[in-house]
């Protein structure tokens, strides 16, 4: 499930209004990020960009990454005992199952573990600001 399916982000027009200037490997980079429904780590997002462009580096990546970071446009994962993945900001909430065998990042919401961490934060006199729920897993084996 694609909790960003319905919300295409406009990349370069957020970095426009930010004062920063697009460049060609910059506007690969950002059409790619827009296309995307996994979570892409940075050298899978040049692969992608240098089959389009082969002048692109892999350093344009990274300071793309950055800067998109940076303004928010983009959240970073550093999902235990991998590279870091990227997704789009915004959207709905969700959290992440991660496969140990592949990599595969899968994004699920439950309204009973959201209603259970606010129980929780609420009886230890707390009010959540923030969470990430990330759960690592391996498919069970049929029979």
């Amino acid at each position: 499930m694609n909790q960003h399916q319905n919300h295409k982000p406009d990349y370069e027009r957020e970095m426009r209004r930010a004062g920063i200037r697009i460049t060609r490997p910059r506007k690969i980079i950002l059409q790619i990020l827009t296309e995307t429904e996994d979570h892409p780590d940075a050298m899978e997002i040049f692969q992608r960009a240098s089959a389009i462009d082969s002048s692109i580096s892999l350093s344009t990546v990274y300071r793309t990454m950055k800067l998109l970071e940076g303004m928010g446009a983009i959240h970073r994962h550093a999902f235990e005992g991998g590279r870091a993945r990227f997704e789009q900001a915004g959207g709905e909430h969700h959290d992440h199952l991660i496969d140990l065998d592949t990599g595969d990042v899968i994004e699920f919401h439950s309204n009973r573990i959201e209603a259970l961490q606010e129980e929780i934060a609420r009886s230890l006199g707390y009010d959540i600001v923030h969470h990430r729920l990330e759960l690592y897993g391996r498919k069970r084996k049929k029979g």
